[in-house]
């Protein structure tokens, strides 16, 4: 019996010493592991976005594929943002004389190639080596304009030499620090940035259950997020989002307003009421966005919402839209509704993983030759005919719900 008793032992004491020498390996490693994202530099073939989806996620690590590709919570409002698209008809039109549509147009007096910009995305480094700098060169060579989320894994300084003077924007998550808000600004001013997006729905994180089960941390640091410094590396994004300022209102427009020389675009609007006030408040353009599903789940796509704020607006600010834009037809479909231009994310990030900036360029060479297709088909020769071609919500066929 005494035998037994110290053979359990020996085992005993010899499990533990396994355990913590495992326990102080995984966390050497947590301490030091360097993430690895894809070096991919080629033109990619483009199928269809969601299978550019399926490709990315391949090739990018779980945990950060979760993050990008996540929404809130059973991400019903971001399968909705896509899916909703489908209760949209657009009318074939024929005779209507239209031969090589031309899709270049403008936006708060900037020329574009295309009715498509990049929308801000935290963290491209997470798919690609290059980052954000090489999103920025994709951009620039596209003709199109870059927009730069706060929380990006380049430093402004590198996206905006990336860019080689191509136009972006800076979007703003204000800081509870105002002069970390003030000087980010004086900084995008400085490196030539033509506006500041203002985003106004974030003031908590979305409750993301991928990446609460996850336990997904940022292996990269954000360098433009207050407290900077590198300190984001590891953290979570309920930490970073705890620096952010999350008392809004429309003084906070005016506020932005008044220290910047830039157009001010407020970010996140998805009632006609909250774009009549940012407009009352200053805003120099509306960007109807519900973060892509990834903020309030339950909540209505956002180009549910797109036609009734486009009423209201009436022309008075330009209407950047975003959340679903998967096709040649979305983007019709958007600017049908009232949109002026609309912004991909996760499909910039997909093909950054692919191809890097080669691959940012294949996805919107794709994206010309979708949107040239269905403005043939549907009798526009223009991006300014879209915005005055019939569309027939599905509801009209059948008694809507009220």
């Amino acid at each position: 019996m005494k035998r037994i008793f110290i053979y359990v032992l020996f085992v005993c004491l010899v499990a533990s010493a396994i355990g913590y020498i495992l326990y102080r390996y995984k966390k050497y490693n947590a301490e030091n592991w360097s993430y690895k994202a894809s070096d991919n530099l080629q033109e990619i073939n483009i199928i269809s976005i969601q299978d550019l989806e399926r490709q990315a996620q391949e090739i990018i690590e779980a945990g950060a594929f979760d993050y990008i590709a996540g929404g809130a919570e059973t991400e019903t409002t971001l399968r909705r943002n896509i899916s909703a698209f489908d209760d949209i008809d657009i009318y074939p039109r024929v005779l209507q004389g239209v031969d090589s549509p031309d899709l270049q147009t403008s936006v708060l007096g900037i020329d574009i190639s295309l009715p498509v910009i990049v929308a801000p995305a935290a963290a491209h480094g997470l798919a690609h080596e290059s980052a954000e700098a090489g999103t920025a060169r994709g951009a620039a060579e596209s003709g199109t304009i870059m927009t730069i989320s706060n929380y990006a894994s380049s430093t402004l300084e590198e996206i905006a030499q990336a860019g080689d003077g191509a136009p972006q924007w800076f979007q703003l998550y204000l800081s509870k620090d105002d002069a970390f808000n003030r000087k980010i600004v004086r900084e995008a001013e400085a490196l030539g940035m033509r506006a500041i997006v203002l985003t106004v729905d974030a003031p908590v994180g979305g409750n993301r259950w991928r990446d609460a089960k996850n336990d997904f941390r940022f292996p990269l640091a954000l360098p433009n997020v207050a407290p900077a410094g590198g300190q984001t590396k590891g953290q979570g994004i309920g930490a970073i989002f705890s620096s952010a300022q999350n008392d809004f209102s429309m003084n906070t427009v005016r506020y932005v307003k008044s220290w910047t020389r830039l157009p001010v675009i407020v970010k996140g609007i998805q009632h006609p009421d909250d774009a009549e006030e940012a407009i009352n408040a200053g805003a120099d353009a509306i960007w109807v966005s519900n973060h892509g599903g990834r903020q309030l789940d339950g909540g209505p796509a956002s180009i549910e919402v797109l036609s009734e704020i486009a009423i209201r607006v009436n022309k008075r600010v330009p209407i950047i839209f975003d959340s679903g834009i998967r096709s040649g037809q979305h983007i019709f479909k958007a600017i049908a509704s009232g949109a002026d231009v609309v912004a991909i994310g996760r499909p910039v990030i997909y093909a950054l993983a692919l191809g890097g900036w080669q691959g940012v360029v294949s996805l919107f060479d794709y994206l010309k030759a979708d949107l040239s297709r269905v403005m043939w088909l549907a009798g526009t020769q223009t991006v300014e005919d879209i915005k005055n071609a019939d569309i027939r919500p599905k509801c009209m066929m059948v008694r809507c719900v009220e």
